[in-house]
């Protein structure tokens, strides 16, 4: 295995994380100051609507955008050529939205961005999952997580320093930053290969051959070619992920991405300042409380991508279900009796702990093992879909619920929720630890007899 190119490849890919995670946080830095700089440009006669739904989530509907049409890309112009497109997206969206001076062009270059975050949820897991051995999938794909929350952890670590330092517009230099690591990552991604299954599935199999004679020198890649080439031909050209064979696996993408964004992490991210301000912090102590979020969340994420390929996704969302729960009751219950003050945080960093080792190691990587080579694409595109709809409407919401029904209600909504996402990983959600993607798209689309379950499967590749 050549563990170079593989880990060189994989990390490239995963620097869309990096930019995903700087994108979706660095706007919280600006929250306040963007909102008393446009408040009278409100269409709706409400200042926190107009604010949340155009100026705050702009990027997030673009952010839906780009994750239902992002499969077209991925599939037609291949996972590579779709991650150079994204990176050309970031920059010229950190750069316009830095720069103009009205509201809706702000919102403009930010839904740009947001095309860019949505379509990378879906080519960078793909493209990382079809390159990686099963034995190392879980950890390589969770590296696009990883840089996820570096780019978080870096974004309030630069809103932080740019609040403290400059003084006038300290917003422009917040979000146009941005544009420097995408030209970075922008140039990266034209040194990578096409991804092998991509390429065989395009009928270009000596090129294919190259790429995993690389990645595995050692390996019969004539045998590996034609096992990929029997599961593609094994289904029909004419399926989507909608055809009733893939119930399960679409049930099953669907239901995570929606948990994922009723634990209100997103909420959380695009707000934190705003919320531990509301928990008694002053504005300079509540960015740094938020350097310490994105700290936690870096931390617990290394140690989900450790565990990973260890413990199974099924048994990290047992560990981050648990967290979810105990976090957001704490903090429900600090909020609805005033307990308030430096503890608050503490309870978020519960949070963002639970999150980190659980839904957010598992998402990707559990979204990108369930569905066969010709609807990887796609099955990303719903999974993503759903949580980026999700995403979007949330955040819109959440500076109007605070000032309509308080942040007690609020959490306490979230918490009921993780309650019943434990309930789903008990009851519902399987293992997929170190099946290779051929064969777990076989049994979830029940082409294999089904007295063949997905522990038997576990236990002959182990």
């Amino acid at each position: 295995m050549s563990n170079s190119k593989l880990y060189y490849w994989s990390i490239t890919v995963a620097l869309a994380g990096f930019l995903f995670g700087f994108d979706t946080v660095v706007i919280s830095g600006a929250d306040k100051a963007l909102q008393a700089l446009w408040s009278g440009h409100s269409l709706f006669g409400d200042s926190d609507a107009f604010h949340g739904i155009i100026v705050m989530s702009s990027a997030l509907w673009g952010t839906v955008l780009g994750a239902i049409f992002g499969a077209y890309p991925t599939n037609k112009w291949g996972r590579k050529n779709t991650l150079l497109l994204i990176g050309i997206l970031y920059t010229v969206s950190a750069f316009g939205s830095a720069m103009v001076s009205d509201p809706y062009l702000f919102a403009f270059f930010r839904f740009i961005g947001g095309i860019g975050v949505g379509a990378s949820t879906i080519a960078a897991p793909a493209y990382v999952s079809e390159i990686a051995p099963a034995k190392k999938r879980g950890q390589l794909v969770a590296l696009y997580q990883l840089n996820i929350v570096f780019g978080i952890l870096v974004a309030f670590a630069s809103n932080y320093l740019i609040n403290a330092n400059i003084q006038y517009d300290s917003w422009r230099w917040m979000i146009g930053i941005e544009g420097l690591p995408a030209i970075i990552y922008t140039f990266m991604v034209i040194g990578i290969t096409k991804s092998p299954r991509w390429l065989i599935l395009k009928g270009k199999t000596a090129e294919a051959s190259k790429t995993l004679t690389t990645l595995n020198p050692n390996s019969d890649v004539s045998k590996e070619i034609a096992e990929i080439q029997s599961a593609q031909q094994d289904n029909s050209r004419g399926e989507s992920v909608f055809t009733k064979k893939y119930r399960i696996p679409l049930l099953l993408v669907f239901a995570l991405a929606a948990f994922n964004q009723f634990s209100g992490i997103n909420a959380f991210l695009y707000y934190s300042p705003r919320i531990f301000e509301l928990a008694g912090l002053e504005e300079s102590a509540a960015l740094m409380s938020s350097i310490g979020v994105g700290v936690v969340n870096l931390l617990f994420t290394l140690l989900g991508m450790f565990l990973i390929d260890k413990l199974g996704r099924k048994q990290l969302m047992y560990m981050g279900s648990m967290g979810y729960i105990i976090s957001l009751g704490l903090v429900t219950y600090a909020f609805s009796t005033g307990w308030l003050g430096m503890h608050v945080p503490a309870f978020f960093f519960l949070f963002i702990a639970a999150h980190a080792i659980g839904q957010g190691a598992v998402i990707w990587v559990f979204i990108s093992e369930l569905f066969p080579n010709h609807l990887r694409a796609q099955g990303q595109s719903v999974g993503s879909s759903t949580h980026w709809v999700l995403a979007a409407i949330i955040p819109a919401l959440l500076p109007l619920l605070f000032s309509k029904i308080g942040p007690a209600t609020v959490f306490g909504i979230f918490a009921f929720m993780m309650i019943l996402q434990l309930l789903w990983v008990h009851f519902i959600m399987p293992e997929t630890k170190g099946i290779p993607l051929e064969e777990l798209s076989s049994q979830l689309s029940g082409e294999k007899d089904s007295k063949q379950d997905l522990d038997s499967i576990i236990k002959t590749n182990k």
